[in-house]
């Protein structure tokens, strides 16, 4: 269940035609990678019907991300994705949030699934940035939904299929888990695709200063 941050911001969307993506990526793990999310990621911004307009991707370690797992989630370890929804325009969508990825975990992934290290990161970013344009995966409905939207952002920006390269529609689809787990092959409970808030944007922000 999402609950709003009570100290975000309700703000007017001024925006008569699809906003450009104000991208901020914060790197202290992994900065030969930041040329090719920013590319991509403003790419795939262009692909959404978003209100999002505001992004900051934060890229960080397994020490940093097992913090924030644990503080915001209450879970100990590292996890791959975490998203924090900052501020709403009047209808209620989100324009600006924090995508915090985790770059070991990235690689790990890679290694396992014989994908690329950044694709494997592009599509960490993509969840957060489906999570703050009203996606959601807590459904094994949601859950194929969101992620047949991550494959086809992914193909369309020439990539091809990462959460699930080695399954056709069919069997990805009949591969889903009760309650939305992932069908990636790793532990689940150290797997959180998921969205968090805060009540203050620095008290987010700051967390992401060390690996």
């Amino acid at each position: 269940m999402q609950i709003r941050p009570s100290g975000s911001r309700a703000v007017h969307n001024r925006r008569n035609t699809p906003a450009k993506l104000d991208l901020t990526i914060q790197a202290r793990t992994g900065k030969s990678h930041v040329a090719f999310l920013r590319k991509h990621l403003i790419a795939a911004h262009r692909l959404l019907d978003t209100g999002l307009s505001e992004l900051s991707l934060a890229m960080v370690g397994d020490a940093r991300m097992s913090l924030l797992h644990k503080r915001f989630m209450g879970i100990d370890g590292p996890t791959d994705v975490l998203t924090f929804p900052l501020e709403f325009d009047v209808a209620g969508r989100e324009t600006s949030g924090e995508v915090v990825i985790c770059v070991p975990e990235a690689a790990r992934q890679a290694k396992a699934r014989g994908t690329r290290v950044d694709c494997e990161l592009l599509l960490y970013a993509i969840h957060g940035i489906l999570h703050l344009s009203g996606f959601d995966d807590k459904t094994a409905k949601a859950f194929q939904r969101m992620h047949r939207k991550e494959d086809e952002i992914l193909i369309k920006l020439g990539l091809g299929s990462v959460f699930a390269p080695d399954m056709d529609k069919s069997a990805a689809a009949n591969a889903v888990k009760p309650h939305g787990e992932t069908i990636r092959a790793r532990d689940s409970s150290n797997t959180t695709h998921t969205r968090c808030n805060e009540s203050r944007r620095a008290s987010a922000a700051k967390s992401f200063g060390a690996r």
